[in-house]
C-alpha cells in the first residue's frame, strides 16, 4: 500500500488522491451489497458508530496520511501508523472491559514499537518544519485508527462487517470530496497518469475493499489490539519495496527492526490464543 501511495501522490494532490480513492471504492463495493441484499441497521445508535468509527478511519486518517506521506518516506509512514496498537491497547482499557491491560501485551507492544522505531532510525535525518508536520499528522492519523476499531468493538458487535464497511465509506466520502474540491479544484483537472489511476485503482480494490472487510471479519474473532498488531509488519514491507521501486536505504537496522516486529506479533498472537481459551 505505501508504494503506491508514493508513486501515486508524485501525480496527484494528497486530499484529492485519498478522496477519489474512496469514491471509487464506494463505486466498487456499494453495488455488491445492493445485490446481496444485506439488511441495512434500523437503529439511530448503529448509524451513529458506523459514522463515528468512518470519518474518523477513512476521513481523517486518509487526509493525514497521505498529505503526510509526501513529505517523508515510505518506510517512516508505515513506521508511524504501526504504532496503531499501542493506540488501541490504550482505548481498549477504558472501552473494551473483554480486553484488559496487561504487562505482556505492553511488553509485546513496547517491543513491537521498538522495531518499528529501529526500521527507520536511519530514515530520521529527515528534518524542517514539513517533515516534523508530516510525521505529526501520520501519528495523529494512526490514533484515530485505533480508536475507531476499539469504538467499533466496543458498539458494533452486531455490524456484519460489509455494512461497516460500506457504511464507513459512505459517511467518509461527502466530507472528504467536499475538502478535496475546495482545496483542489475540479478532479478533472488532476493529472491523471496511467501511473496515477494504477495506484488508485489498486489502493481502492485491495487496500480499501478487500482489507478493510477483511479488518472487519477478523475483528469479529480477535481483539483489536491483535489484529491491529499484524499491520506491524507493514514497515518491514514497505522498507523492502522501498529499496526496490523507490531506492530507500535499508541497512542492518532495518532488518534487526524487522526481527523485533516479528517477535512482537509472535508474543501478542500466542497472548491471545491463550486468553481465549
Amino acid at each position: 500500500m505505501w508504494l503506491f501511495i508514493k508513486l501515486g501522490l508524485r501525480d496527484l494532490p494528497p486530499i484529492s488522491f485519498a478522496a477519489t480513492r474512496l469514491v471509487v471504492a464506494i463505486a466498487i463495493f456499494l453495488p455488491i451489497v445492493l445485490v446481496r441484499r444485506v439488511a441495512l441497521p434500523r437503529e439511530a445508535r448503529d448509524w451513529y458508530v458506523i459514522a463515528v468509527a468512518g470519518v474518523l478511519l477513512l476521513g481523517v486518517n486518509y487526509a493525514l496520511l497521505f498529505w503526510g506521506a509526501q513529505f517523508i518516506p515510505s518506510g517512516l509512514a508505515a513506521v508511524l501508523q504501526a504504532v496503531t496498537p499501542a493506540f488501541a491497547l490504550a482505548f481498549g482499557h477504558f472501552l473494551l472491559p473483554d480486553e484488559p491491560f496487561t504487562f505482556r501485551a505492553l511488553g509485546a507492544i513496547t517491543i513491537g514499537i521498538a522495531g518499528v522505531l529501529v526500521i527507520s532510525w536511519d530514515q530520521l535525518h529527515l528534518s524542517g518544519l514539513q517533515a516534523l508536520l508530516g510525521c505529526a499528522a501520520i501519528t495523529v492519523g494512526s490514533a484515530c485508527v485505533g480508536f475507531a476499531y476499539v469504538f467499533v468493538k466496543a458498539h458494533g458487535r452486531r455490524l456484519r462487517p460489509e455494512v461497516l464497511t460500506c457504511g464507513q465509506m459512505l459517511c467518509a466520502v461527502l466530507p472528504m470530496v467536499g475538502v478535496a474540491a475546495l482545496h483542489d479544484g475540479s478532479p478533472l483537472h488532476l493529472h491523471w497518469t496511467p501511473r496515477a489511476i494504477g495506484c488508485l485503482l489498486y489502493l481502492s480494490l485491495a487496500a480499501s475493499v478487500g482489507a478493510t472487510w477483511l479488518n472487519y471479519w477478523l475483528l469479529e474473532r480477535m481483539s483489536a489490539t491483535a489484529l491491529l498488531s499484524m499491520a506491524m509488519v507493514e514497515p518491514l514491507v514497505a522498507a523492502l519495496l522501498g529499496a526496490v521501486f523507490l531506492r530507500e536505504r535499508i541497512t542492518m537496522n532495518a532488518a534487526f527492526g524487522g526481527a523485533l516486529v516479528l517477535c512482537s506479533i509472535f508474543m501478542i498472537t500466542i497472548s491471545f490464543k491463550r486468553g481465549s481459551h
